[in-house]
């Protein structure tokens, strides 16, 4: 198994989709990630040799940032939102949807299971 970023990557998966396992990487990146380091995206990853894997370590590693840097930066961000106030922090601290979605009968995803509310006949 390859490891990339911290991740262990997938050995029986094209190199391009395998590249998918990392957190801020997705299709289109991985196919240019791939690009850059000069390998074909439908290669295995068990076929990589430790140069090809050490070139996309390279790449990844300067130009993109992914795990756990991205994730203090989305944190932060929700954090610097909630603590000046704004609309939006207060979304998120509420944990409801912060894009304008409607919440009188959808966002059970967001707001967790339906309490039922006592004596209410429906």
């Amino acid at each position: 198994m390859a490891r990339i970023a911290g991740v262990n990557i997938p050995n029986n998966k094209r190199v391009s989709i395998a590249l998918t396992y990392i957190h801020g990487i997705g299709l289109t990146t991985g196919a240019k990630i791939c690009a850059q380091a000069g390998i074909e995206g439908s290669t295995r990853v068990d076929s990589l040799n430790d140069e090809q894997v050490s070139a996309i370590r390279h790449v990844i590693e300067e130009s993109y940032k992914v795990e756990g840097d991205l994730r203090r930066d989305v944190s932060m961000n929700m954090k610097h939102l909630m603590d000046i106030g704004c609309y939006r922090g207060l979304r998120h601290r509420r944990s409801l949807p912060t894009r304008g979605q409607r919440t009188h009968t959808n966002a059970r995803t967001r707001r967790g299971r339906a309490k039922p509310i006592a004596g209410k006949k429906v």
